[in-house]
């Protein structure tokens, strides 16, 4: 789909979290265009810097950023970056947060201190943002949201949100909750932009 030619005003939003939470999972979930990614095959030159111990079946992972598209109506479009996941490439984390209007937290119950470097890079940087907690599959009795905002030391008017990134409509639904939350915050350049998400991404 190729961006119009009427688009003059971006927006941009960015998705981080631990390693193998799925960030790559949800930007392509919901971008109309087929995203961008760079994910790659995980190698013996990763042993003993990347700990995929914990994630079933990973066998790749992003090296740079992942990006994805949402036009929300013919004058605005919302760009998604997903941010790796690993120690040795945060330090691409501070040149994608620069004009964010706000990040997404996605986070994984299993594996929770993951997630205190993402949302310490985001106060520090005095962002937006909300945490969702990607719901994976297993036999395993999976925390409460009250449990994992408490685990989390999250302030309560941080929001807290179950999803699955996998389905389009899940991953849709937590960006619009981070829109009506820019939008409680007076942000002018989100106004009336939860409508716009929840339209063009049906």
């Amino acid at each position: 789909m190729p961006l119009r030619r009427t688009a003059r005003d971006a927006l941009k939003i960015v998705i981080v979290g631990g390693f193998g939470v799925g960030k790559t999972t949800m930007v392509g979930s919901v971008s109309e265009i087929r995203p961008l990614s760079t994910e790659e095959v995980m190698t013996k030159a990763g042993v003993g810097i990347d700990d995929p111990s914990r994630v079933a079946d990973k066998r790749t992972t992003t090296v740079a950023f992942d990006f994805g598209r949402i036009s929300l109506d013919e004058h605005r479009v919302l760009y998604l970056f997903g941010a790796p996941g690993q120690e040795r490439f945060w330090f691409i984390w501070d040149q994608l947060f620069s004009g964010s209007l706000g990040a997404v937290v996605l986070v994984d119950t299993r594996r929770l201190e993951d997630s205190f470097y993402p949302l310490d890079r985001l106060e520090h940087h005095k962002m937006p943002f909300v945490v969702a907690v990607n719901r994976f599959d297993g036999p395993d009795p999976q925390p409460s949201l009250g449990q994992v905002r408490d685990a989390l030391s999250l302030d309560e008017d941080v929001p807290l949100v179950d999803c699955d990134a996998r389905l389009r409509g899940s991953s849709k639904d937590v960006l619009i909750t981070l829109v009506r939350h820019l939008t409680t915050l007076h942000d002018p350049a989100a106004l009336h932009a939860p409508a716009a998400i929840k339209e063009a991404a049906q």
